[in-house]
């Protein structure tokens, strides 16, 4: 199935994604196009038994208001629609924006969580751990809604759109910083490095999200590559993965990094199988490890959040079978199932340049664990600490990850430090940009 690498969609910054309330517009409005909407999903939608036997177009003013309307709502938090464009550009790092991320510490302050280095953000020289004090002159706290989120009201998604923002630095002095929104291409990969302790060398990679490179093929990420081939030049025998802002992305490199981690003694075994819904059976498929490189890990420390989705969480649970595994920080977002865009099938959708983008088929590791919408719960429930600098032993969540390798275990000290935040930036964006967030 020509499709289904790209996406076990979860969070994502479209091409022009900053503005996290909506996805660029895909056009016309029109009742033909809702039409295709439906037909489609009939055909593709992995509960299409559940959708409604017949429905009225007319009554829905936009295709996502009926798209909405329409779909499987107790477990569908997921489907979506954008352009073709947008979607493309999104797997590849192909975006419009700041070019930063941000989270709530647990006395509730701002903090900047990562900058993309070649966004307008990271040329500016922002950097994790800076503390957000004002957006456009006005308090944090001036953006906090009645049910309890934030709206920072960023402005459109347009390139040379404009906001102010006071930081408060490690160091106790201010600044204010006007940026202005452009084009850019995002990195994946956040930092790595090494820790020693006696008898360990411990390999600590943040990873953002699942982008492949561009041009190459198979599809595959080039960064992924680096950084793995970095591990394997350093001899590490304990390997940290940071996917606590990880909202997920391409398929294939989630298998790409799923076959640097697995043993070779367990290479060729099954790593997944994805299942269709009752009309597309025969496009049932499963997926083999194929080892890459010559780590040779027995376990992984992964870090995790609520905003640690969909491909982050195939990994975790392609690898759980085969591997000892501990989870430090919070319970995963939940999203055993996956999309691929649907326009290439129905030429109403593709004339107007509206991309369906349904949930289509479900996963399960090779023990057949399939159904974790609740997410994967954290082994180690510790509270995140935006105000330290990536690979700062401070940070709460990575200090518990080598207090483990160091002692198999973590103190009740750490655990105490929980806190699970009201408001999270994955709740910021929906559709497209929830799989990769970012403003």
């Amino acid at each position: 199935m020509k499709n289904v690498k790209w996406i076990i969609g979860m969070v994502l910054v479209g091409f022009w994604a900053c503005e996290p309330k909506e996805d660029p517009a895909p056009t016309p409005q029109a009742d033909v196009v809702k039409e295709a909407i439906y037909t489609t999903m009939k055909e593709w939608y992995y509960w299409n038994q559940e959708l409604p036997a017949s429905v009225d177009v007319t009554k829905s003013a936009t295709n996502d208001e009926f798209l909405s309307g329409i779909i499987f709502k107790p477990l569908d938090r997921f489907s979506y629609l954008t352009t073709t464009e947008a979607f493309n550009n999104s797997f590849v790092g192909r975006n419009a924006g700041h070019g930063f991320g941000f989270a709530f510490d647990a006395a509730e302050r701002l903090y900047l969580t990562f900058v993309f280095d070649e966004s307008p953000a990271g040329k500016d020289g922002w950097k994790r751990g800076w503390e957000i004090t004002q957006i456009n002159g006005k308090p944090i706290a001036e953006y906090k809604t009645s049910t309890g989120g934030y709206d920072f009201k960023l402005g459109n998604t347009d390139p040379g759109v404009t906001n102010t923002f006071t930081f408060k630095l490690p160091d106790g002095t201010t600044t204010s910083r006007t940026n202005v929104k452009a084009e850019y291409q995002s990195n994946s990969v956040l930092h790595q490095g090494i820790f020693e302790i006696p008898g360990k060398k411990i390999g600590y990679w943040a990873y953002q999200s699942f982008k492949a490179t561009a041009g190459l093929t198979p599809t595959r990420s080039s960064e992924v590559q680096s950084s793995m081939e970095y591990f394997q030049s350093q001899g590490i025998n304990e390997l940290i993965i940071d996917l606590r802002y990880n909202g997920g992305g391409s398929v294939a490199v989630a298998e790409q990094i799923s076959n640097y981690l697995i043993q070779s003694s367990n290479s060729n075994k099954l790593m997944y199988t994805n299942k269709l819904n009752s009309l597309k059976t025969s496009q049932n498929t499963s997926k083999n490890f194929s080892k890459i490189g010559s780590l040779n890990l027995n376990r992984v420390i992964f870090i995790t959040s609520r905003g640690s989705a969909s491909a982050s969480e195939l990994v975790i649970n392609n690898l759980d079978p085969y591997m000892d595994l501990v989870l430090i920080g919070d319970n995963t977002f939940g999203k055993p199932v996956g999309s691929f865009p649907l326009s290439s099938y129905n030429r109403t959708l593709k004339d107007n340049n509206v991309e369906l983008v349904p949930i289509t088929f479900a996963t399960a590791n090779s023990a057949g664990k399939a159904e974790y919408f609740d997410g994967f719960p954290a082994d180690f429930p510790i509270g995140d600490s935006p105000q330290f600098s990536w690979g700062d032993k401070r940070d709460l969540r990575l200090a518990a990850a080598l207090q483990y390798i160091q002692n198999g275990t973590v103190s009740g000290r750490m655990l105490n430090t929980y806190y699970r935040p009201q408001w999270e930036m994955i709740d910021a964006f929906k559709g497209l940009q929830q799989e990769f967030p970012a403003y």
